[in-house]
C-alpha cells in the first residue's frame, strides 16, 4: 500500500483559518504586514489589472474611525458604503447568515433577548472588533463597471486573510467597517479615484475569546460541484 504524504503546510493554512473578533492588545510591526501583503498580491487578476489598493490603518487614525463610526450608527445615520451589496439575504444563504450568528451568540453566552449584548456585539463590528490593525481594501473608480475588479479584489482578500494566517495572524473580513464611509476616507485619507470595497480587521487572536473558536460550517462539494465528462 503507497505511503500517504502528509498534508503540506498550505492545507494547514486553509483548513485551519478562522474568522478572528477578538484580538490581543498587541501592535503588529509594519514589516510583517508588507510581508503578509506581498504574498497576497501574487494572487491572480484579471489580465494582470491588479486593480487592488490597501489602507493599513493603526493607533490615532484607526480609533478617530472607530469613534466615527460608532457615533453615527448610534445616532441613526443611514450607512454609506460604496461596495453595492444588493438585495437581503432570502432562503438558503438567508439560513447560512442566521446559523453563523447563532454560532457566534451562543460561544459568546449571548441570549436571544439580551438587546444591551446584541448591540454591544454590532458596535464591535463597527469598532473593527477592536483590532490593533484595519486594512480598508479599495480599487480604482475607472474600473467600478467591471465585476471583473470586484472579483479580482476579493481573490486578493482571501489571499491576504490565509498570508495573515500563516504568519500567526488572525483576520475577520466585514463591511461594518466601512458603512461610514466618509468616515473612513476622511481619517484613512483615502483618495476621490478609489471605491472603499471591504475592511479586514487583523491582529494577533486573543485565543481566550470565546467567538474566535467558532468554525463556520461549509456546503459539501458534493452540493457546491458538478464534474462534467468525468
Amino acid at each position: 500500500m503507497p505511503e500517504i504524504p502528509q498534508s503540506p503546510p498550505y492545507d494547514d493554512v486553509v483548513l485551519g483559518r478562522r474568522s478572528i473578533r477578538g484580538y490581543l492588545d498587541k501592535p503588529v510591526p509594519r514589516e510583517l504586514i508588507a510581508e503578509i501583503l506581498a504574498l497576497a498580491m501574487r494572487s491572480p487578476s484579471s489580465m494582470n489589472s491588479q486593480p487592488w489598493h490597501f489602507h493599513v490603518i493603526t493607533g490615532e487614525p484607526l480609533d478617530r474611525i472607530r469613534k466615527g463610526n460608532t457615533d453615527n450608527i448610534l445616532a441613526g445615520v443611514p450607512d454609506s458604503r460604496e461596495f453595492r451589496r444588493g438585495q437581503p439575504f432570502t432562503g438558503v444563504h438567508r439560513e447560512r447568515q442566521v446559523g453563523v450568528a447563532k454560532q457566534l451568540f451562543s460561544a459568546m453566552g449571548i441570549e436571544r433577548d439580551n438587546k444591551e449584548q446584541r448591540q454591544d456585539w454590532v458596535l464591535r463590528g463597527f469598532r473593527q472588533f477592536d483590532a490593533p490593525v484595519c486594512i480598508i481594501v479599495a480599487y480604482d473608480c475607472e474600473l467600478a463597471d467591471s465585476d471583473d475588479s470586484a472579483f479580482d479584489c476579493g481573490a486578493v482578500t482571501t489571499a491576504l486573510v490565509n498570508a495573515a494566517w500563516s504568519r500567526g495572524l488572525g483576520c475577520v473580513i466585514n463591511s461594518q467597517g466601512i458603512m461610514q464611509s466618509p468616515v473612513v476616507r476622511e481619517h484613512a485619507a483615502i483618495p476621490d479615484d478609489q471605491v472603499i470595497m471591504k475592511a479586514v480587521a487583523l491582529g494577533w487572536p486573543d485565543e481566550s475569546f470565546p467567538a474566535n473558536a467558532v468554525v463556520s460550517e461549509r456546503k459539501s462539494v458534493e452540493e457546491a460541484a458538478r464534474f462534467v465528462g468525468f
